[in-house]
């Protein structure tokens, strides 16, 4: 299974990265949760400290443009083989900087992935 860090996670339900962080786990893919404020979404802590780990296969984005900008470097290092920006997160310049590195940009939705085996 692909390890995927899900950036802008909240721990409030009604929200996108709330969904795909359990959808994630329910698809039984290692998921690790990173948000601005501590917090819990099921059995997953939300960490607001960047991980160290090199091991992620994918990065799944759920902050607008100007949010990632302070992400670019950290995720560059983490060498994920793609980043998925989801709907209202593409971000042209970053797509562009992670395939000078060799990083597969995609804009879709993680959920759809999901759920249409394409993830």
């Amino acid at each position: 299974m692909k390890k995927t860090l899900v950036i802008g996670a909240s721990a409030n339900p009604q929200r996108y990265s709330y969904i795909c962080t359990n959808l994630l786990s329910e698809y039984k893919h290692e998921v690790v949760a990173l948000g601005n404020k501590p917090g819990i979404i099921s059995k997953h802590a939300i960490i607001t400290l960047f991980p160290e780990s090199k091991d992620f296969d994918t990065v799944t984005m759920y902050l607008n443009e100007n949010l990632q900008k302070e992400y670019y470097d950290k995720i560059i290092d983490l060498k994920p083989k793609r980043v998925i920006f989801n709907p209202g997160t593409e971000n042209q310049e970053f797509m562009e900087i992670l395939k000078k590195e060799g990083i597969q940009p995609i804009e879709a939705c993680t959920l759809v992935l999901l759920r249409t085996n394409q993830f």
